[in-house]
C-alpha cells in the first residue's frame, strides 16, 4: 500500500471535488494554443493591440491569491507568463464557484490549465495575460519541489543530483536552465546532419545487436536471442558495418547511434552513449583532420554565437585550425622517453621507471597508451589532434605511408580528454586479418578488451575497399564541451543510475528513544518523516506548527506536544 503525504491526501481530494462539480481533470479534446509566453514576451506591441485574442496553456507554477482578483504565473515549454485572473470575468452568471471554489482552492501549483484572454501590461509594468477563460487540463496529485526567487536569488533549489537524474521530469519543470542544455545538444546534432548533408554524404542506420561486437576495443554486453538460440552483443561501435557499405559503392556514409560498452561509470562515461560515425571514400586523415575542425567550428557558432567555450573554468577556442602533434613527440615532449623502436619488454622496464600502473595482460599498444595516458593527455586543453599512432594501438588503421611501424589515426583532445578518433582506414585484407589474430592472441592473454575477429568484414575487404578515411566522435562529450556541464549525466535525459533505495521506515522504538511519546510515531510517519534522522533537518518551530495543525486539521485529538520536547527531537 502507498503512503500518501498530507499534501498529496489534499490533492486526491481535490481531484474528486473537480469531478463532484462536472470538471473532467483529465480531459481527452484537443486545446488549441495559439500563442507561446515567449511569442508574447517578444512580440507584444501596446500600441499594435496585438494579441488580444490569445489561448494558451501550460503549468501553474506560482500564484498570489487576493480577493475577488488574483496571480498566476503559467509555464509553458518557452518559459512564463504572468496571468491576471478576476472573478467577474470568468463567473459572468453570478456563480462565484469557478473562481472561489476551482481557482482558489482545487487547483494546485503543477496542474496544467489552458487559459483564454488577451495580453495587457500591469500598472507595474508587467507583461500579463488577462483570463477571460481557463480550461483544467491535467491536475497534477504529487506536489512539485518549491523553487523561490528573490532579487535574483534562488531558494530552496531542487539541486541534489540524485534525484535530479532519476527525476529528470521534475528537473526540467522546475530549473529552466536545465532545458536549455537539452535544446543545444539538439541544435549540436541538428548543424552536424546539415553539414554532412550539405557535403553529399547519407545518414544510415545499422543493427544495434551484433553476432560480433566489433570495431573498437571493449568490453560488450551480452544478450541471447531465444529464437535463434544464440548468444548477441550491444554494439559497441557502427564501424565496421559502416565500412561494409563504402565496400558496397557510397561515396560517404554518417549515422548517430547508441553504442553500448559494459565498463565503469564516472563523471565522462555512462555504459550507454551517443556517437556519430562518418567514413568518407577516396580520403586520408589529413582531410579528415581539416574536415573535422570545419565542422566544430560550424557547431561551436551554431550553439553560442562564438568559437570560445568555456569548460571547467578554462576558456577553449574551437577555431579551427587546431594543433597537431605526434603522439611519439607527445610523449617525448612529456617524458624525455623516446617510444620508437621499443620492444613489450622495454615498454614495460620504461613503465616501471615512469611510475606508471601496469598489468601483465598489456601488450605494446596498451603500454604506450598508460605512459600517453599518465603524463600527456591532461595538458591537452586546447582542441589537439595526437597524430600517427604506434601500429599496436590500432588494428583497424592503415600503416603509416612513411613509417610501418605507426599508424595513419589521430584522436582529438581538448580539456584534457579525447573527443574524436579518426583514421586513413585498413583496407588489405590480409594486413586487417594478421592484426584481427594478434587481438586475438592478447584476448587469450587475458585482455577482456581486445577485438573479436570479424571473417564477415574480412571477406568484404577482400571484394575491395577503396581509400577512405572514418571518424567517429562522443556526442555526450561534446555537448558537455559545447554547454559548459561538468558531468556526462547533465548532458543525458536519463543517466543510468544504480537502482533507487527503498525508503525504511524506523521502528516506534526508534522515535520513543529520543522521547517522541508512542502515540505520535504513526503521525509523524504519516506526515512523510519515516526516520528518526530526517527529524534532524528540520526547523523544530515549523516543525511544531506543523504537528499541531495536523493535529487540528484531522482531528486526531493528541495531546500537543511542548516547543521544548519537539525542539529536543529535531536535534536528539
Amino acid at each position: 500500500m502507498m503512503e500518501l503525504s498530507e499534501q498529496e491526501q489534499l490533492r486526491r481530494a481535490s481531484l474528486a471535488q473537480l469531478r463532484e462539480l462536472g470538471i473532467d481533470p483529465y480531459p481527452a479534446a484537443r486545446y488549441e494554443v495559439t500563442a507561446t509566453a515567449r511569442e508574447i514576451a517578444e512580440n507584444y506591441d501596446e500600441q499594435k493591440q496585438n494579441y488580444q485574442n490569445v489561448r494558451i496553456a501550460g503549468r501553474i507554477m506560482s500564484r498570489r491569491i487576493m480577493g475577488s482578483a488574483s496571480f498566476f504565473e503559467l509555464q509553458d515549454h518557452t518559459g512564463r507568463i504572468q496571468v491576471y485572473i478576476r472573478r467577474d470575468d470568468i463567473c459572468p452568471e453570478g456563480d462565484p464557484t469557478l473562481y472561489n471554489t476551482v481557482f482558489k482552492k482545487l487547483l494546485d501549483i503543477g496542474d496544467h490549465i489552458g487559459v483564454e484572454g488577451f495580453a495587457f501590461h500591469t500598472k507595474t509594468g508587467e507583461l500579463s495575460v488577462h483570463c477571460n477563460k481557463f480550461t483544467v487540463i491535467s491536475k497534477s496529485v504529487r506536489p512539485l519541489p518549491v523553487v523561490k526567487a528573490k532579487d535574483g536569488q534562488t531558494f530552496d533549489a531542487f539541486t541534489d543530483p540524485e534525484v535530479r537524474y532519476r527525476q529528470r521530469y521534475v528537473d526540467l519543470v522546475v530549473n529552466p536552465q536545465v532545458r536549455e542544455v537539452f535544446v543545444k545538444r539538439s541544435k549540436i546534432i541538428s548543424t552536424m546532419r546539415e553539414f554532412f548533408n550539405s557535403k553529399g554524404y547519407l545518414e544510415v542506420e545499422t543493427p544495434i545487436l551484433q553476432p560480433i561486437p566489433g570495431g573498437a576495443s571493449a568490453r560488450p554486453f551480452i544478450t541471447h536471442h531465444n529464437s535463434l538460440d544464440m548468444d548477441q552483443y550491444l554494439r559497441i561501435a557502427s564501424e565496421l558495418y559502416l565500412k561494409k557499405l563504402i565496400v558496397g559503392g557510397f561515396d560517404g556514409v554518417y549515422e548517430f547511434g547508441k553504442n553500448f560498452r559494459n565498463e565503469g561509470m564516472d563523471r565522462t562515461h555512462n555504459p550507454e552513449f551517443t556517437v556519430m560515425e562518418i567514413y568518407v571514400a577516396y580520403q586520408d586523415y589529413k582531410w579528415m583532420m581539416e574536415f573535422t575542425e570545419q565542422m566544430l567550428e560550424k557547431v561551436a557558432m551554431a550553439v553560442n554565437g562564438t568559437t570560445d567555450a568555456v569548460i571547467d573554468g578554462k576558456q577553449v577556442s574551437f577555431k579551427a585550425p587546431f594543433r597537431r602533434i605526434t603522439m611519439t613527440d607527445a610523449i617525448r615532449e612529456k617524458t624525455g622517453y623516446d617510444i620508437t623502436g621499443q620492444s613489450e619488454e622495454q615498454l614495460r622496464e620504461a613503465c616501471k621507471r615512469l611510475n606508471v600502473e601496469i598489468d601483465d595482460t598489456m601488450g605494446k599498444g596498451k603500454l604506450i597508451d598508460a605512459i600517453f595516458g599518465q603524463y600527456c593527455e591532461e595538458d591537452l586543453i586546447q582542441p589537439t589532434f595526437v597524430t600517427d599512432y604506434p601500429i599496436e594501438m590500432s588494428p583497424l588503421v592503415k600503416r603509416h605511408r612513411e613509417n610501418p611501424e605507426l599508424t595513419e589515426r589521430f584522436e582529438l583532445f581538448v580539456n584534457g580528454k579525447e573527443l574524436c578518433n579518426a583514421y586513413s582506414e585498413l583496407n588489405d585484407p590480409i594486413d586487417q586479418l594478421e592484426r584481427f589474430q594478434e587481438q586475438l592472441r592478447l584476448s587469450e592473454k587475458g585482455d577482456d578488451e581486445a577485438m573479436f575477429i570479424d571473417m564477415d568484414f574480412v571477406r568484404a575487404l577482400e571484394y575491395g575497399m577503396p581509400s577512405c578515411s572514418g571518424m567517429g566522435i562522443g556526442i555526450d562529450r561534446l555537448a558537455m564541451f559545447m554547454t559548459g556541464q561538468p558531468s556526462i549525466q547533465d548532458v543525458l535525459f536519463f543517466p543510468q543510475m544504480r537502482p533507487e533505495k527503498k525508503a525504511v521506515n524506523d521502528p516506534a522504538e526508534k522515535y520513543i528513544e529520543i522521547g517522541v511519546p508512542e502515540e505520535w510515531v504513526p503521525v509523524i510517519q504519516k506526515m512523510g518523516y519515516l526516520t528518526v534522522d530526517s527529524l534532524k533537518k528540520l526547523s523544530a518551530g515549523k516543525f511544531f506548527n506543523d504537528l499541531c495543525g495536523f493535529n487540528k486539521k484531522n482531528k486526531l485529538g493528541l495531546k500537543a506536544p511542548s516547543m521544548e520536547e519537539v525542539k529536543k527531537w529535531c536535534e536528539e
